[in-house]
């Protein structure tokens, strides 16, 4: 173990390193279903959330609490009832709200008062504030049912919310507000969650729910999780879908992260509470565990700048270690960092390429092809030929050429052929490294 640890670790937390860097001092708003807490999830969970208050992130945690309420009012032997997916709140049903609040915010305090040796609540200190931060409005009557003391959300006292946070606070929200005239009224985790983050324009809203986020084939348990979703396809899956009534349904949590985005959040994010370590997945790897809505796609192909520059080094250094790819150093990189083509997502450069015409022998030669070994195999290599292929064809160029020792076999597949290195115009092959005896293979362009 002492030999392998190393070698899997040192790497794994050099990945992450990009995600630390771009979140510390972001805001997100975390919302958590009462049903997660219900199956025994709270202290993991609260053990992410401290992990990621160290890392430097704002933290404003909304927690729900539908079970609990169920619970009690099971207890009392009061039935319960719904329309239009809410609950339906008379004085029995608000009483079980109030107690269940009370109860879950001391079970959430003291998970985070928590601090054993060997675990990951260790040397931590995180305070928790609550108070008085929504003010609330009645549902009223909706298609002839009176929703009595349910409500939603008028107003979010984003700016104590953020004095709190801005000192290192973690601000806990329970699904209540209160009317100027100081009337209760129960809301729901999902409105507070998103009113919340569109008053504060977080960085993130997150959803831990009782489903794994949005399938790539919908009504399909079993396809893939699609794990990003441009504002435009949600509002339009969204269209097509029935209004949901449950929290399972498709849409229930889908419209809360469609109306975020629309209200300025740049990423809203569903994911399962069932998986363990879910929000740290989420939020420090690439491709996440859950569906993320966000009002663009996150990856873009676009030409390099200046900016660009230590991503790139950083990229290419693995490779250029192992030989694959031939040394540049940072002022080569500086000096032709116009020739070259990234993808980045969120911020992180994960891919990159670079474009040297020859315009005397209307041909140029893509080097430096490079996608990071987190993503390969999902088709950014082949999207970035592309994006070359067309900057030749701008250029005037008739064909574009690489110089490979071990991806020769890629590039054929894509519609390069050998060809002898006296093939090369004369200002490349001056500079052909016969030691390294590299594969010349040419494409020609249409």
């Amino acid at each position: 173990m002492d030999l392998v640890f190393p070698h899997t670790f040192v790497p794994w937390f050099r990945s992450v390193a990009p995600y630390i860097h771009a979140y510390r001092g972001k805001t997100f708003v975390v919302a958590m279903a009462g049903e997660g807490i219900a199956a025994g999830k709270l202290n993991a969970f609260v053990q992410d959330l401290s992990i990621l208050h160290a890392m430097g992130i704002k933290l404003v945690l909304v927690h729900g609490f539908r079970p609990q309420v169920s619970e009690q009012l099971r207890a009392k032997g009061h039935p319960e009832r719904f329309s239009h997916g809410m609950r339906i709140t008379d004085a029995a049903a608000l009483d079980s709200a109030q107690e269940a609040a009370g109860q879950l915010r001391f079970e959430i305090e003291a998970a985070f008062s928590q601090g054993l040796p060997n675990t990951p609540m260790a040397n931590a200190t995180v305070r928790v504030v609550s108070g008085n931060f929504l003010t609330a409005r009645p549902v009223g009557i909706v298609d002839g049912v009176d929703f009595q003391q349910s409500g939603r959300v008028r107003k979010v006292d984003a700016a104590a919310i953020r004095k709190a946070i801005d000192i290192g606070a973690v601000v806990l929200l329970s699904p209540f507000g209160f009317s100027p005239t100081g009337e209760a009224f129960n809301l729901t985790m999902e409105d507070v969650a998103t009113c919340t983050a569109i008053a504060l324009q977080a960085d993130k809203l997150l959803f831990l729910t009782e489903v794994p986020g949005i399938h790539e084939v919908q009504g399909d348990p079993e396809s893939a999780i699609d794990t990003e979703l441009a504002l435009a396809d949600a509002k339009r899956m969204l269209a097509a879908l029935p209004s949901p009534t449950r929290p399972r349904d498709t849409a229930f949590y889908l419209q809360h992260c469609v109306r975020a985005c629309e209200g300025g959040v740049e990423r809203s994010h569903i994911l399962s509470f069932a998986v363990d370590g879910a929000l740290l997945t989420e939020v420090y790897t690439h491709d996440g565990i859950g569906t993320m809505v966000v009002d663009e796609k996150l990856e873009s192909l676009r030409e390099a700048g200046a900016d660009d520059i230590g991503g790139i080094l950083q990229l290419i250094e693995p490779f250029e270690r192992d030989g694959t790819l031939v040394k540049r150093d940072r002022t080569e990189i500086e000096r032709d960092i116009g020739h070259y083509t990234v993808i980045e997502h969120d911020g992180v450069i994960f891919g990159c390429a670079a474009l040297y015409p020859y315009p005397e022998a209307q041909t140029g030669e893509m080097a430096a092809l490079t996608v990071s070994h987190n993503v390969q195999g999902q088709g950014d290599g082949e999207r970035i030929l592309k994006r070359i292929e067309q900057r030749a064809r701008t250029s005037g160029l008739a064909s574009i050429f690489v110089l490979t020792t071990r991806t020769m076999h890629w590039f054929i597949k894509r519609g390069f052929v050998v060809a002898d290195a006296d093939w090369l115009p004369e200002a490349r092959k001056r500079k052909y490294n016969w030691d390294r005896r590299s594969h010349v293979l040419v494409k020609h362009l249409k």
